[in-house]
């Protein structure tokens, strides 16, 4: 739809379109100059590839011999000199989208747009073709946009990548400046694979009338390991980097040069929490990645207790954490965590849903101080609740109706 609407082959309902510092939002397609590669080639299969190519010349009627002279250089650049005979039903599909390129980019236009223009092709064509566009792309220097959901895709090609989720361009930015150190969850996860670890850090927590004793806080932030920044070994002292904790291997795949792992890690205080305090923390688990070379030097089966490093972790500068049920009761707490709204933000967020049920907030305090975002049930004793929390520098703090 994004690419369409610069083309100008779909209307837009509010904003503009400038390419080059010219607005171009009322301007018809054909005004445009820009040059659209489709992903399923369209070419016209009753016209030769020559045809195919010099037909945006015809349209703008330009000379014979100047529209010879265009489809020859286009059909060396794209290497399929000498076919200009040939009918798109007699080439291959890496070969007809290379038709489709050259045809796009006959009239010379200023931008060239790509629809995934691989996705129909196997491995091998797509990464011959993903070449040769590149170096079309670099010899013309001409603007290009492509759109593509392929990760190794958009890295071999693009020189800035956005990110869009929903309808909204999250991110954009060089691809090895959002590979490791991208701002939000979601491109985070989608650009690779990524594990993302709630840490405590402590923080200073401001002087405010309703906070009787200022000092600091251990809060929540959102950490991501690649999992090839993640080391194994067999125990903490062997680790050459940072220790993140012990695990148990639950899972090994090897898929040829990489060894894929999943790490089932023990909670630090595994069997250390009082009885008045109930958690319900899911189990976490650690995407890991090994080359041969470590594989070989320390060989690994399921079942395995391993310690865990990290080479290098990236904090995400989110101001949200995760979610924290603070409540007097455990049918409360119960309640809320069913709550749909709660969950379906959590789930959007990427993030974890717990419960503290420990002594009223109201009257005391409670027995941990929840990390991230306290979530506590609306109603009468909600202001007794908040206060107890503001005043321990928890925020910050989420009301939410029972039923709501």
């Amino acid at each position: 739809t994004l690419l369409r609407a610069i083309a100008g082959l779909t209307d837009v309902d509010h904003g503009r379109i400038t390419l080059f510092g010219r607005d171009v939002t009322k301007v018809s397609a054909r005004e445009r100059e820009v040059g659209f590669v489709f992903q399923n080639y369209a070419l016209f299969r009753h016209m030769t590839v020559g045809d195919n190519i010099e037909f945006a010349l015809r349209v703008r009627r330009e000379k014979a011999a100047e529209r010879v002279r265009r489809r020859k250089e286009l059909l060396e650049l794209i290497g399929l000199a000498g076919m200009d005979d040939r009918l798109p039903t007699q080439l291959s599909g890496g070969q007809q989208q290379r038709v489709a390129v050259a045809r796009a980019l006959a009239h010379k236009p200023k931008v060239l747009l790509l629809d995934e223009p691989f996705g129909a092709l196997d491995a091998k064509i797509r990464e011959e073709l993903r070449r040769t566009i590149r170096s079309v792309q670099r010899e013309l220097g001409i603007t290009t946009i492509l759109v593509t959901h392929d990760q190794e895709e958009a890295f071999a090609l693009g020189d800035r990548l956005g990110v869009m989720n929903l309808g909204r361009l999250l991110e954009a930015g060089k691809p090895s400046e959002l590979y490791s150190r991208p701002a939000t969850r979601f491109v985070a996860t989608f650009l690779g694979a990524a594990n993302l670890i709630l840490r405590r850090e402590s923080r200073s927590v401001p002087e405010r009338r309703a906070v009787p004793r200022p000092g600091r806080r251990e809060q929540e932030v959102v950490a991501m390991l690649r999992p090839e920044e993640a080391e194994l070994a067999p125990d903490r002292e062997t680790l050459r980097t940072s220790f993140l904790g012990q695990g148990h291997v639950e899972e090994i795949q090897f898929t040829g040069a990489l060894e894929r792992l999943r790490i089932r890690m023990i909670p630090e205080n595994a069997g250390d929490q009082p009885e008045s305090h109930t958690s319900t923390t899911p189990p976490v688990w650690i995407d890991v990645t090994r080359t041969q070379p470590e594989q070989r030097a320390y060989p690994l089966a399921p079942g395995r207790l391993v310690a865990v490093g990290t080479r290098r972790i990236h904090v995400l500068p989110t101001p949200l954490s995760s979610f924290t049920v603070v409540a007097d009761a455990r049918e409360t707490a119960d309640r809320l965590l069913a709550n749909p709204w709660l969950i379906e933000l959590a789930t959007r967020m990427q993030t974890r849903l717990t419960a503290q049920v420990g002594p009223s907030t109201g009257q005391g305090e409670p027995v941990e101080t929840p990390a991230g975002v306290a979530v506590v049930a609306a109603g009468p004793g909600c202001p007794a609740r908040v206060r107890a929390l503001l005043a321990r520098g928890v925020t910050p703090v989420l009301c939410l109706p029972e039923d709501g």
